[in-house]
């Protein structure tokens, strides 16, 4: 159990970086483009953010986080128990979630919009409003997983 917490953690603080980094620079940087190629740019990254390595820990994590989960529930008597279910509740609902049920859809409809149109320009600057709120949920979301998770290996090994 102490290599799928560490990697839990680690999954979480990995993915609370790749989403701060968005929150605070490459969105901003993006802004700054003309639509066109704030689109363009955009599109590019959602096509290149799909590969195995991030997928492993994306992914990964969660699927860490739903064993250790079950596992916070079946020994809730432990130290630490609290924490390990606070923080896989936060990555699952809170990165995972948040990303399928708010990021996805912008990025599906970013995907089909033709950059250069005047739709193209409408739909972007709502997207980059909203899909920003949204990486800040997930980005708050994945460090207080981290947190929460690290407490509970550091209970666990009291």
């Amino acid at each position: 159990m102490f290599v799928l917490k560490l990697f839990a953690v680690l999954g979480c603080g990995l993915m609370a970086g790749v989403f701060f980094a968005f929150s605070t620079f490459v969105m901003s940087a993006l802004a700054r483009l003309q639509p066109t190629q704030g689109i363009t740019a955009m599109q590019a990254i959602n096509i290149t953010v799909i590969n195995p390595l991030f997928m492993v820990v994306f992914l990964g994590t969660g699927a860490a986080c739903i064993l250790l989960l079950v596992s916070s529930l079946s020994k809730w008597y432990q130290p630490g128990a609290v924490y390990l279910l606070l923080g896989c509740l936060f990555y699952l609902i809170g990165t995972l979630g948040v990303t399928i049920v708010f990021n996805v859809p912008m990025n599906e409809a970013l995907a089909k919009v033709e950059a250069s149109s005047s739709d193209g320009a409408s739909l972007w600057a709502s997207y980059l409003t909203n899909w920003t709120f949204w990486n800040h949920v997930r980005t708050t979301a994945a460090l207080a997983a981290a947190a929460s998770l690290t407490i509970a290996l550091g209970s666990a090994s009291r």
